[in-house]
């Protein structure tokens, strides 16, 4: 690529965000058609030139009957690339030529220069010093930290620059369900790719992610401006404290930064949250006025008297306030928060509007989580902090692309999250158009179990500290959060399989269901119309029919071990239901019959996936099936199939159990 067209690009990236796709686009003034297609080239554009000059692009080829010999040119659209025809000059321009005409129109690469500054550009400041130790506990304490934060989240963080592997699910209640104080993180859930919208391998498609993004107001796309890329760059939108005082020290620069305070007054209890935000609130509005460039929200302030605002609703309120002002491109926005620590809340920080992210109090309490000993010694405190930001760096690379988005700049004020447990009323103020299926807790609510942390950092009477507790939401604890897998239930649900003793399996499933009475779970509370006549047992199906229209979902072999694949086909079959090969299809050992002391038993699925024999290492699986679960196939395929089926079915017996068939 030419060096006009890099800084064509470079300047533009400070006034729009990449665009992942997957989309091709066709747009048309009158005098030129043309088309373009995304930066990943997710979505396939080809087209044909004819000897008449006709000029045909679609998603697929063949489209419309042109007989080979009309055809003069053929091509498809690359990512990233421009197609254009120009209908005064009666021809086809070429991406290069396009790019190039439109990079050379301005010196964007003098602009760049003159005006883009890097962060290591800017005069070292100096940061504040780490705190005591008694001052730490006490911070750690009002945001809500558990001894589990310090020992599963950071210290892995900090030795291996990311995070630590965990099981997939948890057993814990909802945070609206939650006898405990949450943070307001735990109310959101992130949204995940679907089929039109596929997501990225963050590792092996590393070379179309970016994290660096820059800071400060952003300029017409219109009307191209050297001003416009006047802002501050950094590789990484996670930054230390050495990085966030450069920005606190840009009082007099042309991209002046202002502080504003993320806390409330304790004595106005919860009631003091809400006039607080809108103090907030008004304090941008007068900071934007006074022309500030870049707004730093902290909550550093806390004492006895101020408890912080959750940083997350500071962030997301500020931000869909100034867009209803229609005063959010004028300024960026930092955050310098004790509270985000795990790689969620960076994500969500950004997902509502944060530019740049500075996690103080988790920085300061890495040199106490080597001391305690989770941390192996001889690792320095300024290699624990870089590798901490990196962790989060690759961690929220990878949210990122489980919703297939590429660059952090794509993915900042997209609020790709799902509230679950907060009221319409709080939703629409405070996180303008987030989805919300359900209701729950409002402002007040969140303002005391912010207080909650608050009153054990500040106690009302002089005495000892208390201690960090060890919050049990990873791992079981008697006095940590409840798990509705505890060790009364698994002992009743192990017990009762190995000795197959039903009476200790009712009193396994009794504590489930009364645990889901405890609102564990949202499917806990519901309950049974009691006003509605019962059915005649007469009219009920049996047991025996009712089973027939099990069915196990389409788990590929790959996403759970075979033991439990297996065992999942067995149960099917024994009871006459229906399991799933999932894609991939199954293991050749799996058509003949298992050995038990009873007598040979099926293991094999009833039903086939189309797209697994597209990826079966042989036509075994097809043919061993019983029948096949239909997906969107490709008729062509599926006539390929049922031929190639009948001949390969016939060059092999497969024994069946007569009860299966």
């Amino acid at each position: 690529m030419s060096a006009e067209n890099k800084a064509f690009y470079e300047y533009h990236s400070c006034l729009m965000e990449p665009w992942d796709g997957p989309a091709s686009v066709a747009f048309t003034d009158g005098k030129d058609i043309g088309a373009t297609l995304d930066r990943n080239g997710l979505r396939p554009s080809r087209y044909y030139v004819t000897d008449d000059d006709i000029v045909i692009m679609a998603s697929e080829v063949g489209v419309l009957p042109i007989a080979p010999e009309k055809i003069v040119h053929k091509g498809r659209l690359q990512p990233g690339k421009m197609f254009l025809v120009s209908m005064e000059e009666g021809r086809i321009i070429d991406d290069a030529e396009l790019k190039g005409r439109l990079a050379t129109e301005r010196p964007y690469a003098d602009w760049l220069k003159r005006n883009l500054v890097s962060i290591d550009e800017i005069p070292e400041a100096e940061a504040l010093p780490a705190p005591d130790t008694e001052t730490l506990l006490r911070e750690q304490i009002a945001f809500g930290y558990s001894i589990e934060d310090l020992k599963y989240i950071l210290g892995p963080m900090a030795k291996n620059s990311e995070e630590a592997l965990g099981s997939m699910g948890t057993d814990t209640p909802l945070a609206v369900l939650s006898t405990r104080p949450q943070p307001l993180y735990n109310y959101f859930q992130q949204l995940f790719a679907q089929v039109t919208n596929p997501p990225l391998d963050a590792i092996r498609e590393e070379l179309v992610t970016s994290v660096k993004t820059v800071i400060g107001p952003e300029g017409n796309l219109l009307d191209p401006e050297p001003e416009s890329c006047h802002l501050v760059s950094l590789e990484s939108p996670f930054i230390g404290n050495e990085e966030l005082a450069k920005f606190k020290s840009l009082k007099d620069h042309a991209l002046r930064a202002t502080v504003l305070p993320m806390t409330f007054p304790v004595m106005a209890g919860p009631a003091g949250l809400e006039p607080a935000m809108q103090s907030l609130f008004g304090a941008a509005d007068v900071a934007i006025e006074g022309g500030a460039k870049v707004l730093i929200l902290s909550d550093r302030g806390v004492d006895s008297e101020h408890a912080p605002i959750p940083s997350l609703l500071a962030v997301a309120g500020l931000h869909n306030h100034l867009i209803r002002e229609k005063k959010r491109t004028q300024v960026g926005l930092i955050v310098e928060t004790g509270d985000a620590r795990e790689v969620h809340h960076f994500a969500l920080l950004i997902g509502y509007g944060a530019g740049a992210i500075n996690p103080y109090l988790a920085l300061d309490s890495l040199a106490q989580v080597q001391k305690d000993g989770y941390i192996d010694e001889g690792i320095s405190v300024e290699d624990l902090q870089h590798h901490y930001l990196k962790a989060i760096k690759k961690g929220v690379v990878k949210v990122m692309s489980k919703m297939g988005i590429s660059t952090i700049h794509s993915y900042r004020g997209a609020q790709i999250f799902e509230a679950i447990g907060l009221s319409d009323v709080f939703i629409d103020r405070y996180f303008t158009k987030t989805v919300s299926r359900i209701g729950g807790i409002g402002i007040d609510e969140v303002a005391i179990e912010a207080l909650a942390h608050h009153q054990r950092a500040y106690p009302p009477r002089d005495g000892s500290l208390h201690e960090l507790q060890w919050g049990g939401h990873y791992q079981w604890r008697r006095d940590g959060e409840f798990h509705l897998f505890n060790p009364d239930t698994v002992f009743k649900l192990q017990h009762a399989t190995r000795t197959g003793q039903y009476n200790i399996f009712r009193e396994y499933t009794k504590l489930v269901d009364d645990q889901a009475e405890r609102m564990c779970t949202l499917r806990g509370l519901f309950e049974f119309r009691p006003d509605r006549p019962p059915v005649p047992i007469e009219q009920v199906e049996s047991v025996e029919s009712l089973f027939k229209r099990f069915a196990t979902g389409a788990m590929s072999f790959g996403s759970i071990s075979a033991e439990a694949h297996e065992t999942l086909a067995i149960a099917m079959n024994r009871i006459g239901g229906r399991s799933n090969t999932g894609e991939g299809g199954e293991d050749r050992r799996r058509f003949t019959r298992m050995r038990t002391v009873t007598c040979g038993e099926a293991r094999s699925s009833r039903l086939l996936r189309d797209d697994s024999v597209s990826r079966a290492s042989t036509w075994s699986t097809p043919t061993n099936s019983r029948s096949r679960w239909p997906r969107a196939r490709n008729p062509a395929k599926a006539d390929n199939f049922r031929g190639r089926r009948s001949i390969r079915g016939s060059q092999r017996s497969v024994t069946r159990c007569p009860a299966l068939d």
